[in-house]
């Protein structure tokens, strides 16, 4: 059957409206919507054929790189820098550890080759950040937990493709050197972080210096910068991954204009290309393959989250801050999704035997990872005694308003204990002229300010200003080293 353009936009609309429609039962039935869009992508390939895997894999990367740009941008650093050495680690040693543990066990039941073997456990050996980032997001876990958790699994893809590609390299040309792969691989982990870096200074100083017509030209923009550090440090020989992280984390943690309309534009995108991705994925696995390497999957799924994870945590851990249920819940955390997925369609790709064997059974392996681990997270955190606050800052409940091309804005300013202007009534404040506090959300209500209000810790003001004194204010609200502080009341 021919499929003419108006029955692809309709298949893209369906994909969309199902997957949006499905959000609300996984909450309703407490699993991660991935297994469902998954499931999606399973039950429309019955009408639609479709086996274009370059086509899905194109589209899984450019994902990657929206779900990347999204949660890195949403990472506080000073959550993450007291973990940056346990979330390295795992993200390295813990995906290599992975990979070894999980590809013998491949080797024995499916039957494979050692390279084969090892090649299935890279693909399945890191944790995904899309699931990562969807499973967290609403879970009330202790953010230390959270915090390493993310960063791995925002880190730990450029190993999962390195040795992806370095296995199925070493299986077209069995003469390849490892050597040469071990040393490409320090590379592109140095470029992802210095091109990551580099270019996100420059995103935040074009964003906050260039004037467009539009507000919501401003998250376009940044999204087009986010795909264009993936290709640029991948031409060059990086990790693009890494590098689209990394810039995310920096711009997300510099004082960047527009950050609302930017973050809600990422918010929104990044869930459409879950859906697209998730669903496009499933389209290309037929139920009764999946039969085929069923007790198999069965089998690798358990070796995977009760021999393989396990052992790489604790391993990686053994020097860390963490105690036994913590590292516990983080070996149960090793979420799987549409990275090795994604992955899983390089060796279709490179024209591997038994390709379509491994994406079959990496496909098991996820939807078992998803269904199990995604939806006992809660529960597991609940029963080991892990469950923390809520950030008081997620989602401040007002809307920032765009002045177009003025030289006002209006500042979100989020109020910590160490601000000097903790406990000083807004009347006391030395603020420079021209300056208006028009808001203040505290605890999930907007209250409106009058000069006696008084400012609380973890509140968030809305402040009026002239761009060119954007400084000056922060200063006064966030404290400074040198000079003058704000007098206290």
């Amino acid at each position: 059957m021919n499929i003419t353009v108006e029955m692809l936009i309709f298949l893209f609309s369906a994909m969309l409206i199902i997957g949006v429609v499905a959000t609300k039962f996984s909450s309703r039935l407490g699993l991660p919507s991935l297994v469902l869009f998954l499931l999606v992508g399973m039950a429309l390939n019955k009408l639609v054929y479709f086996e274009n895997v370059e086509l899905t894999q194109l589209i899984g990367i450019l994902a990657l790189i929206v779900i990347l740009f999204d949660g890195g941008a949403h990472t506080k650093w000073n959550h993450i820098r007291p973990i940056i050495g346990a979330a390295s680690t795992l993200a390295t040693l813990g995906v290599l550890l992975t990979t070894v543990v999980t590809g013998l066990a491949a080797m024995y039941i499916l039957n494979f080759s050692l390279l084969e073997g090892m090649l299935f456990g890279a693909i399945v050996g890191s944790t995904d950040a899309a699931a990562v980032f969807s499973v967290l997001g609403n879970k009330n876990i202790k953010k230390r937990l959270t915090s390493t958790l993310e960063a791995e699994s925002g880190s730990n893809d450029p190993m999962a493709v390195f040795l992806t590609v370095a296995f199925i390299e070493m299986i077209q040309i069995p003469d390849s050197s490892i050597w040469t792969a071990i040393g490409s691989f320090f590379i592109q982990m140095a470029l992802g972080l210095l091109f990551g870096l580099i270019l996100g200074k420059i995103i935040v100083l074009i964003i906050n210096h260039i004037k467009l017509d539009a507000a919501g030209l401003y998250p376009v923009l940044a999204m087009g910068m986010a795909i264009f550090t993936y290709v640029i440090t991948d031409l060059a020989g990086g990790s693009g991954l890494l590098a689209v992280y990394v810039m995310a984390v920096l711009v997300g943690n510099s004082d960047l204009m527009y950050r609302f309309t930017i973050s809600r534009f990422n918010e929104g995108f990044s869930w459409m290309m879950q859906i697209v991705m998730f669903i496009l994925l499933g389209l290309l696995v037929f139920p009764n393959q999946l039969l085929d390497v069923s007790w198999q999957g069965i089998i690798l799924s358990v070796i995977l989250m009760f021999i393989a994870r396990p052992i790489a945590v604790f391993i990686c851990m053994i020097f860390m801050k963490y105690n036994a249920k913590e590292q516990l819940f983080i070996s149960w955390a090793g979420l799987k999704g549409a990275v090795p997925i994604v992955l899983a369609t390089y060796p279709i790709v490179a024209g591997i035997e038994n390709s379509h064997i491994i994406f079959n059974a990496v496909f098991f392996v996820v939807l078992i990872s998803a269904l199990v681990q995604g939806s006992t997270l809660s529960w597991l955190a609940s029963k080991l005694g892990l469950t923390g606050d809520k950030d008081h800052h997620d989602a401040p409940s007002m809307q920032l308003i765009n002045l177009g091309n003025t030289d006002s804005e209006i500042m979100e300013v989020a109020i910590t204990s160490e601000s000097p202007a903790v406990n000083v009534s807004l009347i006391d404040l030395e603020l420079p002229s021209n300056t208006l506090i028009i808001g203040i959300v505290r605890d999930g209500e907007l209250i409106t300010p009058t000069g006696n209000s008084v400012i609380e810790n973890h509140d968030t003001l809305y402040v009026l200003i002239n761009k060119r004194i954007r400084d000056k204010v922060k200063k006064v609200l966030h404290g400074q080293r040198n000079g003058k502080k704000v007098r206290k009341s």
